[in-house]
């Protein structure tokens, strides 16, 4: 649906785009993940055919951005970060000037203008002046618009920038109610926005890509091992002598301070791949220790963006994927 070949984007001398090629399946929500500055916004831009890029080429369901750009556009809703609203309108008005623009027809504009406002939840809100809303129902109005004719991809830039805890969580359940019936970029420097809404990620750092894999497999990467997490009540000398021994344990090490009756809590590493949990739970049984929990850890979103938007752990460039 999306297919984006060897983007660059220069402004004079400084290169905010460095060479970045990804593809996004149809029906996907592909997270674009990166710090301030990184060239997330000038990458939206482009896919969008708001700006052109130096070099490269962008396909959206089968249309070249660049050469083909009103073909293109017409299969693309976005959602840019700052929301380009005409605060002098009602809802329902503006809604109806932006579906003019969009070229839905006449005969079908009051049915997809109630569908967008009945996707995002702001019916109620049709009447009202734009200046009259809240940031949280500002937003819903800006993805409303983006809305507008079914476009096959929906670009959405920060969409929750500047909102409260509360309309945070609202529009993240808009969207993600979203995923399926549309193909999805969300770009975001809120790692939990990842997490909760995409089942893919792309890192970005210094305009160059250097992750695209889904969280779970950029996990298993970088730690280049399996993790367990066990809580046992027993001797600690014992304890992680059983643990060593069993088949495919690479290392066993106390995670923290006793706690009371002797209990304590020990991170087991094993080969990669290689799934111990049964043999540590048997181990510990048959040492004659107590088992209270078992659990595989790893490292979280935040831990996988550091490391891999740091120079100390990945060269720039240096790009992980599958």
């Amino acid at each position: 649906m999306i297919d984006v070949q060897h983007l660059t984007k220069d402004y004079g001398p400084a290169r905010a785009v460095a060479d970045v090629t990804f593809k996004v399946e149809p029906g996907e929500v592909l997270g674009f993940l990166g710090p301030n500055g990184a060239g997330k916004t000038t990458t939206m831009r482009i896919l969008a055919g708001y700006m052109p890029a130096t070099s490269g080429t962008v396909t959206i369901a089968g249309h070249d951005i660049f050469k083909q750009s009103v073909e293109a556009r017409r299969h693309i809703g976005y959602l840019p970060e700052t929301v380009p609203l005409y605060p002098e309108m009602s809802v329902r008005g503006y809604l109806d000037f932006m579906a003019k623009i969009k070229g839905v027809p006449r005969i079908q504009r009051k049915n997809e203008i109630h569908r967008v406002m009945e996707a995002t939840r702001i019916l109620e809100r049709a009447d009202q002046l734009i200046q009259k809303l809240s940031k949280g129902f500002r937003q819903r109005v800006g993805l409303s618009q983006a809305l507008l004719g079914n476009p096959d991809v929906l670009i959405l830039d920060e969409p929750t920038v500047g909102l409260d805890p509360k309309q945070i969580i609202e529009v993240r359940s808009l969207i993600k109610g979203l995923g399926g019936d549309h193909t999805m970029i969300l770009s975001t420097h809120i790692l939990p926005e990842v997490s909760m809404t995409c089942s893919r990620v792309i890192i970005i750092s210094d305009g160059r890509l250097v992750a695209v894999d889904t969280p779970e497999n950029l996990t298993r990467r970088l730690r280049g091992s399996e993790a367990v997490q066990i809580e046992v009540r027993g001797p600690r000398t014992s304890v992680l002598e059983r643990l060593r021994r069993v088949p495919r344990v690479t290392a066993a090490t106390v995670a923290g301070d006793s706690q009371s009756d002797g209990v304590c809590t020990y991170n087991v590493a094993c080969e990669l791949g290689a799934d111990v949990r049964e043999q540590l739970a048997a181990a510990v049984v048959d040492g004659g220790f107590g088992l209270l929990e078992l659990r595989q850890s790893g490292m979280s979103l935040e831990d996988i963006f550091l490391k891999l938007t740091t120079e100390e752990s990945t060269p720039t460039g240096q790009e992980v994927a599958a």
